[in-house]
C-alpha cells in the first residue's frame, strides 16, 4: 500500500531533489569523509560532525588525514563554499538529513558495543526538529534502528522538550549499510550499490532520492532490517570462506602442499568456485567485528550460529600460527626467537593504505614481543605505531635498506604493500616468513623463502 506523504515528507523531498536540502554528515572518517565528497559533487551542501577537532583542522586546510582518499579530495572540500565540517553538535538541527556514520566495535567478550551508535541518537534527538531524515550507515545486528537508535533518539527530544513526533510522518528514518572498501579503485562509494531500507515507505523514498545525488546506483530494500540483515551476509560471507581457506591453509602446509597453487588450480574452474586467500588473520571493521553482532543478536532468538563462530576462531588463530611457523624456520636456523631480531613487514591491515583498525600485524608483533624477540616492523603507510585499542608500542617504521634487511634474523611479511621494496627483500634478507605469498613475484631470491 503506498503511504501518503505528509507536508513535512512533501517540503523534505522537494528540498533534496531541488539540491537545497542541507545534508549532516556524524563521523567523518573512513565511511563519512568520502560520502561526504560523493555527495558534494553531485551538487548537496553538506555539514560534517566529528568529536576529533584534528581532523577539523586539517579539513579546513584541504590537508586528508586518509591518505588513499588523496589530496584532491580535502583539498575541494576545503574550497568549496557547499562543504563545513565542525565538532559543534548543537548544530545538529540544521540538517535536513543526517547520516550517521559512527563506528560499530566489539566489547572484551565480542559483544556489540553500541555506545557511539546510542550517544549519536541521544544527540541528534536533543535538537531533532520536524522534517528531517535520519540515515543509520554503521554496521550492525538487524533491529538496531528501530529498537535502539529510534527510540533513544525519540526519547532525547522528549526530555529536551523538541516536541511530538511520529516516525513517518513528522521525523523520517532509514538504514543504509556502509560497503567501502579502502584502496580498492575500482570501486568506489560513487560506483558501490547503496541498499537503502526505511522504517517506512516514506522514509525509504527520501533516502533514496538524497543517495541518488552521489551514488550511481540505489537499491531500495522494503525494511530497515533487510538493509542491516544484508550487510551482515555479506562479511559473514566473506568471514566463512576466509576461515575455510586458512584452515586448509593449515592442513595442506602439514601435507607439505602450497595452499596458493592450489587454489589458482581451482580458480581455473568457470563455475561453482570463487577464489578466497589465506592470511596472517583479519584486520579491518567488517570481517573481524561485524559477524559477532549476528552471532549477539542470534542468542536473543534463541538460535546458535556455530558456523560463523567457528570461522570466527578459526580466523582469530592466524596470528598463532604465524608466530609458530616463524619459531620453526628460526629453529631451523639454529636460532630460538627469544633474542632474534624480527622485521615485520607491514602494519595496515590490507595493501596500499594508512588503515591499521583490527590489524593482524599489532597481535603478531605482540605476541613476537613476548616471546622475547627484537621486533621492529616497516610500512611507509604508517610511519608510527598508532594508538590502538587493544595494542600501544612506541614504534616507529624502519627504513627497509640493505643494513636493515642483513641484520634481521627474520622477515614476517603481514602485507603486501605495492610500493615495498620486494627485490631488496628477496636479494639480502636471510629468513622470509611470507603469509600474502608475495615473494613468489619476485625473482633471483636468495633469502630462504617460509610460506605461513
Amino acid at each position: 500500500m503506498t503511504q501518503t506523504m505528509t507536508n513535512h515528507a512533501q517540503e523534505l523531498k522537494n528540498k533534496i531533489e531541488s539540491k537545497t536540502a542541507l545534508i549532516g554528515i556524524v563521523g567523518l572518517g573512513y565511511v563519512g569523509l568520502p560520502l561526504a565528497d560523493a555527495l558534494h559533487v553531485g551538487g548537496l551542501r553538506v555539514l560534517g560532525f566529528d568529536v576529533d577537532q584534528s581532523k577539523i583542522d586539517q579539513l579546513d586546510k584541504g590537508e586528508n588525514y586518509l591518505k588513499h582518499l588523496g589530496a584532491d579530495m580535502t583539498k575541494r572540500l576545503g574550497e568549496s563554499d557547499k562543504f563545513e565540517a565542525t565538532t559543534d553538535f548543537t548544530r545538529l538541527d540544521e540538517p535536513d538529513v543526517i547520516l550517521v556514520c559512527v563506528p560499530t566495535p566489539v566489547g572484551p567478550h565480542l559483544e556489540p558495543d553500541l555506545s557511539y551508535v546510542v550517544q549519536t541518537a541521544v544527540d541528534i534527538g536533543a535538537r531533532l526538529r520536524h522534517g528531517q531524515l535520519v540515515v543509520l550507515e554503521s554496521t550492525t545486528y538487524p533491529g538496531t534502528t528501530k529498537g535502539d537508535f529510534v527510540p533513544a533518539m525519540l526519547k532525547a527530544a522528549q526530555a529536551n522538550n523538541r516536541g511530538n513526533f511520529i516516525l513517518g510522518e513528522d521525523v523520517f528514518m532509514a538504514f543504509s549499510p556502509e560497503r567501502e572498501d579502502p584502496g580498492r579503485k575500482s570501486h568506489t562509494t560513487t560506483t558501490i550499490p547503496k541498499l537503502v531500507g526505511g522504517t517506512d515507505p516514506v522514509s525509504t523514498e527520501l533516502a533514496c532520492l538524497t543517495y541518488a545525488h552521489g551514488v550511481s546506483e540505489v537499491v531500495p530494500v522494503s525494511s530497515a532490517e533487510v538493509a542491516e540483515a544484508a550487510k551482515i551476509v555479506e562479511n559473514v560471507f566473506r568471514a566463512v570462506n576466509i576461515a575455510l581457506v586458512n584452515e586448509l591453509k593449515v592442513v595442506f602446509d602439514a601435507m607439505n602442499i602450497d595452499v596458493w597453487e592450489v587454489i589458482e588450480a581451482a580458480s581455473t574452474k568457470p563455475f561453482g568456485f570463487m577464489p578466497f586467500y589465506p592470511g596472517p588473520g583479519l584486520g579491518g571493521h567488517c570481517i573481524p567485528i561485524d559477524p559477532f553482532y549476528l552471532t549477539w543478536k542470534a542468542r536473543e532468538h534463541g538460535c546458535v550460529t556455530r558456523f560463523i563462530e567457528l570461522a570466527g576462531e578459526i580466523n582469530r588463530g592466524m596470528p598463532e600460527f604465524v608466530i609458530e611457523k616463524t619459531a620453526e624456520a628460526l629453529n631451523d636456523d639454529s636460532k630460538s626467537v627469544k633474542g632474534s631480531n624480527v622485521l615485520v613487514i607491514g602494519l595496515a591491515y590490507k595493501p596500499n593504505i594508512d588503515d591499521t583498525r583490527e590489524t593482524p600485524a599489532a597481535e603478531i608483533i605482540e605476541l613476537l614481543a613476548e616471546r622475547g624477540a627484537v621486533v621492529s616492523y616497516h610500512d611507509p603507510h604508517v610511519p608510527k605505531f598508532p594508538n590502538m585499542r587493544n595494542y600501544s608500542f612506541d614504534m616507529n617504521s624502519v627504513d627497509l635498506d640493505q643494513r636493515t634487511l642483513e641484520a634481521a634474523d627474520c622477515v614476517v611479511i603481514v602485507t603486501d604493500h605495492s610500493i615495498t621494496d620486494w627485490d631488496a627483500i628477496g636479494q639480502h634478507a636471510k629468513l622470509v616468513v611470507d603469509t600474502r605469498n608475495a615473494m613468489a613475484k619476485v625473482s633471483n631470491v636468495k633469502a630462504r623463502i617460509v610460506k605461513a
